[in-house]
């Protein structure tokens, strides 16, 4: 009897449990699965960075926003009216500018410059009087409570206001002036200054007193310690102190032969 050849077959590999190949496999593992609570999260941390966004720019605006529309009026009055002073003042330099340079008149016109510039030095070091428009502001301070500090922040209003000359009781006040809480009192500049605290500042009296009343500003600061004043414009002040310009120190003047 013969038996018939049966073909010879490879038996078939046995499809892996996963199914598809290894890689499709690893993908699948890789593959990121949200959640509720993932989902819930990011939901959050989104509405987290629009609340920082609108609160950080509501602190920008709120100084602003808290103010009634006649002080901020009055600030951008200020404003406009600082802008158009810094210009007139440009185009004066421009027009000594042209003078010395238009070889006319050279000469004349650098000393009237140097006479100008020497008597504004001379203000602004506190060694020359000076007389205009401005304000006047008596703090009294019965109980001695208004403090150096605050002192000099009515010194800073006035200046950022654009006070060209100060005076405060017997004092010339300058750019290298200070304050300091003395066992006594308030010190200035090395000497003591007792109450009431006068002040004679020469500028825009429109300027300088309303910048004083600023809600929060330096004249709330003297009220909350136990001061009070108010600043009253006037047509015409006086700047009477003056003060020695001292030696210098660390410098040695260039000798007028060597300029």
């Amino acid at each position: 009897m013969t038996v018939p050849d049966v073909p010879h077959r490879t038996p078939e590999p046995a499809p892996s449990r996963g199914g598809g190949s290894p890689w499709r496999t690893l993908a699948r593992a890789l593959r990121p699965r949200g959640s509720r609570s993932q989902v819930l999260a990011g939901v959050l941390c989104g509405l987290l960075g629009f609340a920082v966004v609108v609160q950080v720019r509501q602190n920008q605006v709120e100084g602003l926003d808290r103010l009634p529309q006649s002080e901020l009026v009055r600030i951008l009055d200020q404003a406009n009216q600082r802008t158009e002073d810094l210009e007139r003042e440009a185009a004066a330099l421009e027009a000594t500018r042209e003078e010395l340079l238009s070889g006319s008149d050279q000469q004349q016109a650098a000393l009237e410059a140097a006479t100008a510039a020497a008597a504004t030095q001379g203000i602004l070091s506190g060694r020359l009087p000076a007389q205009g428009p401005g304000i006047e502001l008596v703090i009294a301070d019965p109980d001695a409570q208004v403090p150096a500090l605050v002192l000099f922040n009515v010194l800073e209003e006035l200046r950022n206001a654009g006070a060209e000359a100060v005076q405060l009781n017997d004092r010339r006040i300058v750019a290298s002036s200070y304050f300091l809480d003395g066992a006594d009192g308030v010190v200035v500049d090395g000497g003591l200054v007792r109450p009431p605290y006068r002040w004679i500042a020469i500028g825009d009296p429109d300027t300088l007193g309303p910048a004083l009343e600023i809600p929060g500003g330096a004249m709330s600061a003297v009220r909350n310690n136990g001061g009070s004043g108010t600043p009253r414009g006037r047509l015409q002040v006086e700047v009477t102190a003056t003060r020695s310009v001292p030696e210098p120190r660390f410098a040695t003047p260039l000798p007028a032969d060597e300029g």
